[in-house]
């Protein structure tokens, strides 16, 4: 077995058989490319059932000089993955990552803003430029329906139930699922919609997407980045911030003000309730009024 076919296969099963993203898919390629990258510049001519704990030892003792250890445990990660796909197709009946240790990391939480930085950023948009309206609207949705960005983008106005409150959102692994949505949130998309959106000039193919760029096409997750980031520096904000952080900030607000952690599992479209638990320690302060307000014994 050659490394482009393996990695053409592996790249189908993470696709169908995983149901991966498209993003999630190419960081788990390129784990293995730069395995690969590190054979080829030793010289050392093994292919993918022949390389064994040794190698990639001396493959992860390099990388952990020139990267930190999150990214090393990441890449780590991405090639047991790799082997254990091996495995399971029996091309391998080993897995020489399995001794292998990731470096010892704590548990990184999600940078958040206040409600009033949330308002600051919203309000320094330029109403007055073309896109205002929908740059407006679109912080809205990301921090109201807690969408991550490649959500926001894909977002389809035969997606939009207003009458129902709710707006279907199509996550990682194009797992469906139902966000509810403010009457706050639906003034500014009906705002963009009727009074902006419905004077453009639609390319062919993107008459349902919902946010729009000036050529009438999707906007790309880099453009909501920029967008984002030119505000953070108009406000004068101090804060390094992405369009993720107002997903966080969403999910960190229903929690303070007494969401239930199940109900923000199902809104934010985890798989696991362990992922949405990174909210809890945000603000150990919450747990201590949940105790004292619920707690038979206070």
């Amino acid at each position: 077995m050659k490394w482009k076919q393996a990695l053409e296969d592996y790249e189908h099963y993470l696709k169908l058989e995983r149901g991966l993203s498209e993003n999630s898919i190419k960081n788990y390629i390129l784990d293995v490319t730069k395995l690969i990258g590190f054979i080829e510049s030793n010289e050392l001519n093994l292919n993918p059932l022949q390389i064994n704990k040794e190698t990639v030892q001396r493959f992860v003792y390099e990388i952990a000089t020139s990267v930190n250890p999150r990214s090393q445990a990441r890449i780590i990660s991405g090639l047991k993955s790799f082997f254990n796909y091996l495995n399971f197709e029996d091309y391998r009946t080993d897995n020489p990552m399995d001794l292998l240790e990731s470096p010892k990391i704590g548990r990184k939480l999600p940078d958040t803003l206040s409600i009033d930085e949330i308002n600051d950023i919203i309000a320094a948009v330029d109403l007055s430029k073309p896109e205002g309206e929908r740059n407006r609207a679109m912080l809205e949705t990301l921090y109201g329906c807690g969408l991550r960005v490649s959500e926001l983008i894909n977002l389809r106005i035969s997606d939009l139930f207003f009458e129902e409150d709710f707006i279907k959102v199509t996550g990682k692994g194009d797992k469906q699922r139902f966000v509810p949505i403010s009457d706050f949130n639906k003034k500014y998309i009906n705002i963009y919609r009727k009074e902006v959106r419905v004077h453009q000039n639609t390319q062919k193919g993107f008459e349902d997407i919902l946010f729009l760029n000036r050529r009438g096409k999707q906007l790309t997750r880099a453009m909501v980045f920029t967008i984002i980031k030119q505000l953070a520096i108009k406000i004068d904000l101090g804060k390094s911030i992405s369009p993720h952080t107002f997903r966080h900030s969403f999910a960190t607000h229903l929690l303070k003000n007494g969401a239930d952690l199940r109900a923000i599992q199902q809104m934010l479209g985890h798989e696991s309730i362990t992922t949405t638990e990174v909210y809890v320690h945000l603000d150990r302060s919450h747990l201590t009024e949940v105790m004292d307000k619920y707690h038979p014994r206070k």
